[in-house]
């Protein structure tokens, strides 16, 4: 099982954050020709189209998704049917690995998404999406029985006991989750207390408004 959840933990937390963070999109678009561009662009700018991607990298929804996939997943009867059957397999891992894809969005907003509140409500959403991840884990680490059965047909490796295999697996991911959204918190954390960035906020907001920053405020954010 521990092995089973490495392959959770980086078809879920690991693979969709670095690929985001390639920002893919953005890659394509200027490897398209300007055919290309000039067919897809007013596409993309079509109010449905962006009201669907609005939609789909809202942080409730995102969140709801990924708490549920992992949480789903891991019902006794929903874990065996995946390991006994190949297409279930694939149907599971599929499923974790799209979770991840909208479980980032929000926090990484990769082009041409834009931000969907203020800053600090990442770091609630980071918060929040331990909390699955804390029940789950500390349910099989302090389980005193076998949470699924399908393991204890299986051929023992490094000498652990059925029960010490799955809470091994529910501890690494308990830490390792822990530590990859510690990770974001931390760097906007680090943005969010910068001077810097607060008068860029300012003025942003200002322009948001629709009025011009003022000379005085362009001149405290370049002094910063």
């Amino acid at each position: 099982m521990t092995v089973h959840m490495i392959q959770h933990l980086l078809l879920m937390t690991f693979a969709p954050a670095l690929i985001l963070l390639a920002e893919p999109p953005l890659v394509f678009w200027h490897g398209l020709p300007r055919f290309g561009k000039n067919v897809l662009g007013p596409l993309l700018r079509r109010p449905l189209v962006q009201r669907f991607a609005r939609m789909l990298s809202q942080p409730a929804l995102c969140w709801t998704v990924s708490a549920l996939t992992l949480l789903g997943w891991h019902v006794p009867a929903l874990f065996t049917l995946g390991m006994h059957s190949e297409m279930w397999h694939s149907v599971e891992q599929a499923s974790f690995f799209g979770a991840g894809f909208l479980f980032w969005l929000p926090v990484i907003q990769p082009w041409p998404s834009v931000s969907m509140g203020p800053q600090w409500s990442t770091l609630l959403y980071l918060f929040l999406a331990t909390l699955p991840c804390d029940i789950l884990s500390g349910f099989l680490v302090f389980s005193d029985r076998v949470a699924y059965p399908v393991y204890l047909s299986m051929p023992r490796h490094f000498g652990f006991s059925v029960l010490e295999d799955q809470q091994c697996a529910a501890a690494l991911m308990w830490t390792c989750v822990t530590l990859v959204y510690l990770v974001p918190a931390a760097i906007l954390s680090i943005r969010l207390l910068s001077p810097r960035s607060f008068y860029r906020s300012e003025l942003v907001q200002s322009e948001l408004r629709g009025g011009a920053a003022s000379q005085r405020d362009s001149q405290r954010l370049e002094a910063v």
